[in-house]
């Protein structure tokens, strides 16, 4: 399971840097980024960050600084997240460890200080969840993993086809949401994400897999040949084998 980063800055080329960073370790997923403290609060509370990187540049001249944040941040969470200041200068470091900040890293920024500052946080990962939320403005579905069969790329859009014959759109690209299903989840195509739990037959030669409960057979294409193949050997050590 994917631990969680959230950004607290305005400036575009140090979000776009944390991001490309973050893009190559597979480690961690965004769940929000903004140079606004209220949207990024929201964001916050909702889906609970490990890790967030917020600029401390120009308190002064606002009231609703990086610190005062933080020390509100405190008032809502159980577990604090680990906080890391952004700044162009040394000049706010002392105010950083004095406000328990963990690290605090000079801009412009560059993947030698990122990996430094992330493995000095030794960050556990994350427990396996069982639901999967689904959010579309102000309209929450929470969906139970272990009843997805797989999922099917639509342009912009991702399906979800469920264990009972239902199919649940969430506007999300597949990319996205390979980033964020436990290991049980493989990608095979451009197009499909399988839940190994409901796979009852991988045929190389026709390159398809087929899905329980489900009467077509998904393909898999030949730039994912590898992961179907860690799939089924993945299969095949808890299965009995009968070999022809």
């Amino acid at each position: 399971m994917q631990n969680r980063y959230s950004i607290i800055d305005g400036d575009k080329k140090t979000v776009t840097k944390i991001q490309k960073y973050f893009e190559n370790t597979d480690d961690f997923v965004c769940i929000g980024a903004s140079g606004c403290f209220n949207q990024s609060l929201d964001t916050i509370l909702e889906y609970t960050p490990d890790i967030i990187f917020i600029d401390v540049d120009n308190n002064k001249a606002n009231t609703n600084d990086a610190f005062s944040f933080v020390n509100e941040l405190y008032k809502y969470v159980k577990e604090m997240p680990k906080v890391i200041a952004l700044s162009t200068t040394k000049e706010e470091a002392y105010n950083c460890m004095k406000n328990n900040f963990c690290d605090y890293i000079l801009k412009p920024i560059n993947d030698f200080e990122l990996r430094k500052s992330v493995a000095r946080l030794k960050i556990k990962p994350r427990k396996p969840s069982d639901k999967l939320c689904l959010k579309s403005y102000k309209d929450y579905r929470f969906i139970e993993m272990n009843e997805i069969l797989f999922l099917k790329a639509d342009n912009t859009s991702t399906d979800f086809f469920m264990e009972d014959g239902t199919t649940i759109s969430a506007y999300k690209t597949l990319k996205y949401f390979e980033k964020l299903l436990p290991e049980n989840f493989t990608r095979i195509h451009n197009s499909y994400i399988v839940n190994q739990k409901y796979v009852s037959r991988i045929h190389f030669g026709k390159a398809k897999c087929s899905i329980k409960q489900h009467s077509f057979a998904i393909p898999f294409s030949k730039s994912y040949k590898e992961n179907v193949v860690i799939l089924e050997k993945s299969i095949s050590k808890n299965a009995l084998l009968s070999l022809n």
